[in-house]
């Protein structure tokens, strides 16, 4: 800052006595040197000073400097400290962030940092430049570049991706980062892979050939695993990019036994304890890294990725026990919301499809007086309004993978709707919440219900057929009426919200698919069709009609 002020003055001796020079004035001076000064001394001054203008005067640091800071990293490589000083400037004029210094610099757009990345990658050797210091072991000059590539990389994703790819071992080059024992330079080239992985499968699959998972692994461990900081965050983000959406990494994760090493995180001190948890056990860090842990888990088992992956994905993650530690997670006390609407969606998609893991998620039991099958708490859960939606959700698409081709389920829960004599009148089952569900005064409740017991009939006649024997009792000794009777006539009541009668239509129409039986009983209740015609045919559309 001694030389800034010494150039300032230097600009106010061609200037009226008392006059200011302007930003531009002195960036302009401050490049000549850079460009002219045969001392290297001159232009490290020079370049210091620059630096310290980029955070107030980005535009005009950008605007002139661009092209004597890459000569700088062209020319006078062998000194550290001067390439130091370019790689931050040349940072502060294409980074996102706003500094505080410029806060009120109405020439200041959004997109500066994007305008100024855009002007410096029309060469794609400053990108090549740039990499070429990550060679360096000098910290400053190492981190400068980390973070040069990482702001280039996050205002110009695929262009900055298409670069790296052609830059000799770029690619190698960082990944031989994290094991640099400095942890700071370790912790950025982090941030720099999440960036460079987003959503391009070829750098993705060259980053997990590199030994990316043994990696970070390894530093997830070192960091405390779940219970770590924000750098198992980074590691477990990162480790996401390269699973989701893509098959050979998965199959790579799978093979490589990484699922088993993955299994441990999850297990917790208290899963078996029936005492309220130590809420403070639950930071916001181990809260956010739970949350990325079940989001790698859900990744390699997610419907929509290769079937034969999912299943055998799903057939590790049983044998590994890491279906076990989620169902006991489920049974815990003292979980966050938010943790355990998660596990419900990722149990859900460990179970969806196979029997064996299907059958152990039917075994669990949760730890109260006396034992419930989980099924039935998170039945609970999900006609309960008290509820928070997105767990009600959950359990929802949980009950819905749990019967995902398992005509044993299917049959299981239709069989608790059935008048048995070995059935205990006294304890909860599956059938009877789901009708306390569907009879309940919750919209949510009856649309939640509705939609569950469709599931127990999907793909299953025989099913449909036994539903239609359920009686159900009425008020005064009247007669029993059917579940199917019941259902069209909630379905008339006007008491009835569209949303509950939505649900209604729904169970109805799987329940008449296919089965005779069930559409002839429909056809035999009073008053159903001439209900249904009206709907259609109503001139008035309204809320309900439409």
């Amino acid at each position: 800052m001694e030389f800034l002020k010494s150039g300032i003055k230097t600009v106010l001796g061609s200037t009226e006595p008392g006059q200011q020079p302007s930003a531009a004035e002195t960036v302009e001076k401050l490049v000549d040197r850079v460009y002219s000064s045969t001392l290297l001394e001159d232009r490290r001054d020079a370049c210091r000073a620059l630096k310290a203008l980029s955070r107030k005067y980005r535009i005009e640091v950008g605007a002139q400097g661009m092209p004597p800071l890459v000569q700088v990293l062209q020319n006078d490589g062998q000194d550290a400290e001067i390439i130091s000083y370019a790689l931050d400037t040349l940072c502060n004029i294409v980074t996102s962030e706003e500094f505080d210094e410029e806060a009120d610099n109405p020439a200041v757009s959004v997109n500066v940092g994007e305008q100024f990345t855009e002007m410096f990658i029309k060469s794609p050797e400053h990108v090549t430049l740039v990499m070429g210091y990550l060679d360096e072991y000098d910290f400053r000059v190492r981190r400068g570049a980390i973070q040069l590539i990482t702001s280039l990389i996050a205002n110009k994703t695929r262009e900055l991706q298409e670069l790296v790819l052609v830059s000799p071992m770029g690619v190698s080059k960082l990944m031989d980062l994290l094991t640099d024992s400095r942890e700071v330079i370790r912790n950025d080239v982090l941030l720099l892979l999440i960036e460079l992985t987003k959503g391009n499968s070829n750098i993705q699959k060259i980053v997990a050939f590199e030994n990316a998972f043994d990696r970070l692994f390894d530093i997830v461990r070192e960091e405390g695993c779940s219970d770590g900081g924000i750098v198992v965050e980074d590691c477990l983000i990162l480790l996401l990019n390269l699973l989701k959406n893509n098959s050979s990494n998965q199959q790579f994760f799978k093979e490589g036994s990484y699922i088993q090493r993955l299994a441990p995180m999850f297990l917790l001190n208290n899963s078996n304890s029936n005492s309220d948890a130590d809420d403070s056990a639950w930071t916001p860090q181990k809260v956010s890294n739970f949350h990325c842990l079940l989001q790698v888990v859900r990744a390699l088992v997610t419907p929509s990725n290769q079937q034969q992956v999912v299943t055998a994905c799903q057939r590790v993650m049983q044998k590994s026990q890491l279906l076990q530690a989620l169902c006991d997670i489920l049974m815990s006390s003292g979980v966050p919301a938010d943790i355990l609407t998660e596990t419900i969606n990722a149990v859900a998609e460990v179970v969806r499809g196979d029997r064996e893991n299907q059958d152990e998620l039917s075994r669990v039991q949760a730890p109260s007086q006396p034992p419930r099958p989980a099924i039935v708490v998170l039945l609970m859960s999900m006609i309960n309004e008290k509820q928070l939606l997105a767990l009600r959700c959950a359990v929802l698409y949980c009950f819905e993978c749990y019967l995902y081709r398992n005509s044993d389920g299917q049959r299981a829960v239709v069989q608790t709707l059935l008048p048995s004599s070995a059935t205990d009148v006294s304890s909860l089952s599956t059938g009877q919440l789901l009708c306390t569900g569907l009879f309940s005064t919750d919209t949510l409740a009856n649309w939640f219900a509705a939609v569950a017991l469709m599931h127990t009939l999907v793909e299953n006649v025989a099913q449909k057929e036994e539903l239609l024997r359920v009686l159900l009792a009425t008020p005064g000794g009247q007669r029993p009426i059917t579940l199917l009777e019941q259902c069209t006539n909630l379905m008339q009541q006007e008491r009835y919200r569209l949303q509950s009668k939505v649900g209604l239509l729904m169970l109805l129409s799987v329940w008449l698919a296919h089965c005779p039986s069930a559409v002839k009983a429909l056809l035999e209740t009073q008053g159903t069709m001439a209900y249904l015609t009206a709907q259609l045919c109503a001139n008035e559309h309204d809320e309900l009609q439409r």
